[in-house]
């Protein structure tokens, strides 16, 4: 699904990735990953989700400086980025429901409130919610809220239809994978503001990639595959780095174009 509206432009340089569809096929592997690289480190490695959270916060936290400062869109930073916030998203989604005991509905709820807050603001303080472009500290710092907001309300709602609802992963995976279609039926046969379904789309990727790596991942017993949570996570990346290395434009550098 393409976007290309919410990018009206002058051919200035952005720091983020232009929203075309290979935008949104690594965007599902990179909740894919985060999801088994988060099971990894909590669960395979037995590090414990207060261990696991504060490993993936400090790798966030790195590479959130390293991509702010830039000063131009870098691909490989800003896909690394956007799988450590879905692997701290993974972290802070079980440490809400497991370590505080709050539950997956409550959770989500209190994630939701964050993500819409977090908006509020942006479009408070920025006069707008475009997603591409994105030029300017400010702008940035809140799109990286609100991705690390989505991505952890993503994964509290995927383990919500399983553990909670009964789903199954695969049950689980076509719900999810049904809202993207509604919402990409909505951008191209109707007038709701792109930005608008920008996000819902960004939230519901998150569980539908969920729910696909605990499919890989979980035991046979409980309808998943009962792959090693490290082996699917060394070929979901390189699968998202190869179809990143195919969609690099190498002839001009990452611009705006009028939609």
């Amino acid at each position: 699904m393409s976007f290309a509206a919410m990018g009206n432009a002058q051919d200035q340089i952005s720091k983020v990735s232009q929203v075309t569809l290979a935008f949104w096929m690594m965007k599902i592997l990179a909740t894919t990953l985060g999801e088994t690289a988060g099971d990894f480190l909590s669960m395979s490695l037995d590090l414990g989700y207060y261990v696991g959270l504060a490993i993936t916060f400090a790798i966030l936290l790195v590479l959130l400086f390293l991509q702010v400062r830039s000063e131009i869109y870098r691909p490989l930073l800003f896909w690394f980025t956007i799988i450590a916030t879905t692997t701290a998203g993974t972290e802070i989604s079980d440490f809400m429901d497991r370590s505080l005991d709050l539950g997956y509905l409550a959770g989500s709820v209190m994630l939701a409130t964050a993500l819409v807050s977090t908006l509020a603001i942006w479009r408070f303080r920025e006069g707008s919610l475009r997603v591409y472009p994105i030029r300017g500290r400010d702008a940035e710092i809140m799109f990286w809220a609100a991705v690390l907001f989505s991505n952890s309300l993503g994964t509290a709602f995927g383990d919500y239809l399983v553990d909670d609802a009964g789903l199954s992963f695969i049950q689980g995976a076509l719900v999810t994978a049904g809202i993207i279609g509604v919402v990409a039926l909505l951008h191209y046969f109707s007038r709701i503001n792109d930005v608008i379904l920008f996000w819902i789309a960004f939230v519901f990727t998150r569980p539908f990639g969920a729910t696909f790596g605990d499919f890989l991942t979980k035991p046979v017993g409980n309808g998943g595959l009962s792959l090693p949570r490290g082996q699917a996570s060394l070929v979901t990346l390189g699968l998202l780095l190869a179809i990143l290395y195919l969609s690099l434009d190498r002839r001009r550098p990452h611009v705006s174009k009028r939609g």
